[in-house]
């Protein structure tokens, strides 16, 4: 029987079993921060790399609290040992089949994982071979959760890192091995100070060759890094950009939409104050939710790194130094129920399950026990993911005949 969850705010017991069986699209996660921390102890005894702990549980504390830092950049420093295990072709592959295995058991019936090849050839591997070791240990994974009676399909996101100067190298990559899976292109890493304009080349040969792009946007940097992603990179997608509510002005005065968002506790009751008598929205912000350009929202990950606004300082002034008062600190803080109410295509992601301690199941139920989520909602963003994916359209409407025949199944709750 299913553990039951009673939330704190609302007068409903959601079913933990339910919510991890809902069928689930996952646009952004990182294989690098996916592993299994039991995995991390057996590929570093074999390559030699001292890690801070070779007990599992303890290792896997580290990387939570290292990554609970509020700094963006403490967070990346974390992937020194996830990144230090993967230099093999076999350990690129074993993690690609574990990691299918983890989202097929979180319910996720479409994925697509990013990873950065350049940082993966210390073991004499090129981009190709990883490419393909990395394509093979998908596979692997598809066929063993069959085999487990589920059935998912994960496709791979190509990354260039924002600091270094491969990212044309990556670009070609990515176009040269659609065969193997590769459906996207992004750049990752430190975000500020390392705009797209950096990558120009790549980024126009990505548009030369049709190949889709999302970028890494209005994470660590503002709503210009937002402005670039969709101008400069042509982005499709944008992974987080949730600081482009740094583009939304409020109407109201001051300390009314703070009261308003802390009485309304669900998407439903938010849409008795619509929220475009509350805002208004700059070129970018009116440009990235008119074009359904899909917001890749991961909130766990925000809390950790001071990401996103607090929802009741959304629309204030923006502070040239922002205090800790201004991030949110919880999960009912993240604005992620505002910029639906906005009518953002607003997805849900974990982004690092590992150092986040997250899941997809653990993101949805976060969703249910603070704003009140419930099946539609659950429905309404697994769409917005179907509908954003990097697939050809014959291929992304099987996924959401996927996903609808998942919610025809499930059982009604709440």
């Amino acid at each position: 029987m299913s553990a039951q969850v009673v939330t704190p705010l609302f007068d409903i017991s959601y079913d933990v079993g339910w919510i991890a069986a809902l069928p689930k699209v996952c646009l952004h996660d990182h294989l690098d921060g996916a592993l299994r921390p039991q995995t991390i102890v057996e590929l570093a005894a074999e390559a030699g790399h001292e890690l801070p702990a070779t007990d599992p549980a303890a290792l896997e504390r580290w990387f939570v609290e290292s990554a609970n830092s509020r700094s963006l950049e403490r967070y990346l420093a974390t992937f020194e040992h996830t990144v230090a295990v993967l230099q093999s072709a076999s350990a690129l592959t074993r993690v690609a089949r574990e990691y299918v295995l983890d989202a097929a058991a979180d319910g996720i019936v479409y994925g697509e994982v990013r990873w950065a090849p350049e940082q993966h050839l210390g073991d004499g591997l090129d981009i190709d071979s990883a490419i393909a070791a990395v394509a093979r240990g998908l596979a692997l994974g598809e066929e063993a959760a069959a085999e487990r009676g589920a059935t998912i399909t994960v496709r791979q996101i190509l990354c260039a890192m924002r600091h270094t100067d491969r990212s044309l190298e990556i670009a070609q990559a990515a176009v040269r091995n659609r065969r193997r899976g590769v459906v996207g292109f992004d750049l990752a890493g430190p975000e500020l100070g390392f705009p797209p304009s950096k990558h120009r080349e790549a980024l126009e040969y990505c548009a030369q060759h049709f190949l889709p792009v999302t970028l890494h946007a209005g994470e660590a940097d503002g709503v210009e890094s937002i402005r670039q992603a969709v101008v400069e990179g042509r982005a499709l997608r944008i992974g987080h950009g949730v600081r482009i509510l740094e583009d939304v002005v409020r109407r109201q005065r001051d300390g009314e939409l703070a009261d308003n968002v802390s009485r309304l506790p669900t998407s439903h009751d938010i849409s008795l104050v619509p929220a475009s008598s509350l805002y208004r929205m700059g070129e970018v912000a009116s440009w990235v939710r008119d074009r359904h350009i899909a917001l890749e929202m991961c909130p766990c990950s925000n809390l950790q790194t001071d990401a996103a606004p607090r929802v009741g300082e959304v629309g204030k002034p923006q502070p040239t130094e922002p205090t800790a008062d201004h991030w949110a600190r919880t999960y009912r803080e993240h604005p992620i129920e505002l910029l639906r109410s906005l009518e953002f295509a607003v997805t849900v992601n974990p982004d690092n399950r590992l150092m986040s301690r997250t899941s997809m199941t653990h993101e949805f139920l976060k969703l249910a026990e603070e704003f009140g989520y419930e099946r539609e909602d659950f429905l309404e963003i697994t769409l917005n993911a179907a509908n954003a994916t990097f697939l050809p359209l014959e291929e992304q409407d099987e996924i959401v005949e996927r996903v609808m025949a998942g919610y025809s199944d499930a059982p009604v709750v709440g």
